[in-house]
């Protein structure tokens, strides 16, 4: 068992990473997650958690606190009316359908491979943040048939291989389809609660050994951590919301993009042993 200021020192950091992600989750549209699961990663491993399924419990963990956050996220944004429900609607059952599948690869992956399956999503998508423009469009509006139906289990089922809601993949996917970005980084949020809620359902379910398992964790997901960063999100994500309605986010974009490439990185190369 860690020692007590050990175990204090970790709190301390989730607080300050819970209060950062909340923001996020409502300033960018990006979710929590991305910074969530190699928090998580670090602060179990610290604990001496490390384990072969260390990466399923920090994805487990970030999905069981992006609900909250989500549902909080979007609730907000209904307020101002930025929320897309026709595009949830329609989206919904396809991501839905994937979060479940990602969940399911998963759970038989090891935990080495879902490092690097992280760090390789999170530089695609830090490089997104970077060097993507505000004028590039697949198309005048978000696509349906036999596209929605390809493209929309995909968002649910990498998202969840990464830990993450739907802000990632869907934001962009969304800019691209000609959606203006205040609505598509609410209807995103939207898209966190539909890929989270059945994807912590399965996480509950898979078996931790007990010595690789930190205290107060049920299935892969860690109360602890949850509890932690959850006080913190359901405080700050609405001053996310504030601000991504007050400010241009597009400086603060390319900043979190550098750190986020940076942070994919180092779980590449944790995962190589490097």
């Amino acid at each position: 068992m860690p020692d007590t200021m050990l175990l204090i020192q970790m709190a301390l950091l989730l607080i300050v990473i819970g209060g950062f992600a909340g923001v996020l989750a409502g300033l960018l549209g990006v979710g929590g997650g991305i910074v969530l699961v190699p928090a998580f990663f670090y602060a179990f491993q610290t604990l001496g958690y490390g384990g072969p399924q260390l990466m399923q419990m920090c994805l487990a963990t970030s999905l069981a606190t992006i609900i909250v956050t989500s549902v909080r996220s979007v609730l907000s944004h209904n307020k101002k009316g930025a929320v897309d429900w026709s595009i949830l609607r329609g989206w919904a059952p396809g991501i839905a359908i994937g979060a479940v599948l990602g969940v399911l690869v998963a759970s038989s992956l090891r935990s080495v491979t879902l490092q690097a399956l992280f760090g390789v999503l999170g530089i695609v998508i830090g490089l997104y943040l970077a060097f993507g423009r505000q004028h590039w469009r697949l198309g005048a509006a978000m696509p349906g048939g036999v596209a929605r139906a390809v493209v929309s289990p995909m968002v649910g089922f990498l998202s969840v291989l990464m830990g993450i809601g739907g802000g990632s993949f869907g934001v962009p996917l969304m800019s691209l389809y000609n959606t203006p970005i205040h609505r598509a980084v609410a209807t995103a949020a939207g898209f966190g609660v539909i890929i989270a809620v059945p994807s912590v359902a399965g996480f509950l379910l898979l078996p931790i050994a007990p010595e690789y398992r930190p205290p107060l964790t049920l299935g892969a997901v860690n109360l602890v951590a949850f509890g932690i960063v959850i006080a913190m999100t359901m405080m700050t994500a609405p001053l996310g919301v504030k601000l991504a309605h007050a400010m241009d986010p597009k400086p603060l974009k390319r900043i979190f993009a550098a750190f986020l490439i940076l942070v994919a990185l180092n779980m590449l190369r944790k995962a190589f042993g490097f």
